[in-house]
């Protein structure tokens, strides 16, 4: 089972990135995927969650500006960023547990805001 993240980058404060999560030995259509992110000398905190059956949850300093999605053809989640700021800058990893109860993560993508 492997998970890669991609799409971060360095971006204005009030820019737009999409993250992918993209996965491979496992199916991410049938199973909870979590996006997540670790700020600088901070905790890992979850930003926003999609259920298998595509219900949507989001922490509430992203919420109305950020958007998790999937594409179940492609085997991914996505999550869209906009409006972003100084404060969201942090290490994006997206995370999946199957019914066995085993916890998978990817790598991780930087993403950095600043001007």
């Amino acid at each position: 089972v492997q998970l890669v993240e991609s799409g971060g980058g360095l971006v204005h404060p009030g820019g737009s990135l999409t993250l992918s999560c993209a996965a491979s030995g496992i199916s991410l259509s049938i199973y909870g995927v979590g996006w997540y992110r670790q700020p600088p000398g901070k905790e890992r905190e979850l930003v926003a969650g999609i259920t298998s059956g595509n219900s949507t949850n989001y922490v509430d300093s992203v919420k109305d500006r950020f958007a998790i999605s999937r594409d179940k053809t492609k085997n991914t989640v996505y999550l869209q960023m906009n409006s972003l700021e100084p404060e969201d800058t942090a290490v994006y990893y997206c995370q999946t547990t199957s019914w066995e109860g085993n916890d998978y993560w990817g790598q991780g993508t930087q993403v950095t805001v600043s001007s």
